[in-house]
């Protein structure tokens, strides 16, 4: 029976098989893709010049676009390439790489979303110990942590999945290297190994949705209590699209490694993939930062110093 050895590469699935809506699709994403690095890329910049924006909160963001420039361009430039140059194909090395890095960043950075959610609410409910509870040290350490335990569950799921013997043949049907897809090629019941494993990571994210939901849930009672308007309306504006966001990244990439096999469509699987993998990168700039003042502010000074 063969294993993974004699697989040399892997057969990703096509947006389509017409070759000029294939080039459709290369010019849809390179359109996304462009507006995820121009809309991270200013974010870092003007975070990084402004000495106003070195505060927890804008650090955190940082971390989040530094996240998001790297999940992004772990999925999309293959699939593009893939589109433009008429092929399918991956190789074993570059799948392997591709799984490794897009766990590694995209876990990475639901902690970064969890700890954003712990930010918030220091800040409104405990403002006179916000300067103590997020130190400099301490974001440090948060932000390592978030990191690190990325790297770890990378390491994890990439040994695992790769380790499985292959015997379903080399056709996966995802437009990127994803641990599901994978582990339906896998022989017998080798993959269970991998899969107690995704459950226990699930598990882990879900007590982070439940730590962020329970954030909320003290934030809005401490924002209904605050008399003026004006001061309800600006805590509103920053805490519902963090939470929007988490509750969209979330489900979906539950529903992508948790779903019954039943309702798994290869259309459907594609489409909850992008809703995980390209739309928050994609708006995160949009959400979290360019609806900011200081940011606009920030930007505006950056935009003038280099005309």
């Amino acid at each position: 029976m063969p294993n993974s050895s004699s697989v040399s590469e892997f057969l990703l699935l096509a947006f389509t098989d017409r070759q000029e809506l294939q080039l459709l699709h290369f010019a849809l994403f390179l359109g996304i893709y462009l507006a995820a690095l121009l809309g991270n890329g200013l974010i870092l910049a003007v975070i990084a010049c402004d000495n106003r924006l070195h505060t927890p909160m804008y650090f955190f963001l940082l971390n989040l676009a530094l996240l998001d420039l790297g999940c992004i361009s772990t999925t999309l430039p293959k699939a593009m390439a893939n589109s433009l140059w008429d092929t399918t194909a991956i190789s074993y090395q570059g799948c392997a790489a591709q799984v490794f890095i897009f766990i590694f960043l995209i876990t990475a950075e639901f902690y970064v979303l969890t700890i954003m959610a712990y930010d918030r609410y220091v800040a409104i409910c405990k403002p006179l110990h916000y300067g103590s509870l997020l130190g400099s040290r301490a974001c440090a350490q948060m932000a390592a942590a978030a990191w690190g335990t990325g790297f770890f569950n990378a390491v994890l799921h990439t040994a695992n999945t790769f380790s499985l013997p292959l015997c379903q043949g080399n056709v996966l049907e995802q437009f990127f290297c994803e641990i599901p897809q994978i582990l339906k090629l896998s022989c017998s019941d080798a993959y269970l190994k991998e899969v107690g494993a995704l459950v226990f990571t699930i598990f882990l994210a879900f007590g982070c949705f439940v730590f962020v939901v329970v954030s909320y849930v003290q934030i809005f009672s401490a924002v209904l209590r605050m008399p003026s308007e004006q001061g309800r309306h600006k805590a509103f504006s920053t805490c519902l699209p963090h939470l929007a966001v988490v509750s969209l990244f979330l489900s979906t990439a539950v529903f992508a490694y948790l779903k019954p096999p039943f309702i798994s469509y290869p259309a459907l699987n594609m489409v909850v993939a992008v809703l995980y993998s390209v739309v928050p990168p994609t708006l995160n700039p949009l959400i979290y930062s360019m609806r900011s003042k200081e940011v606009k502010d920030a930007l505006l000074k950056l935009m003038t110093r280099c005309v």
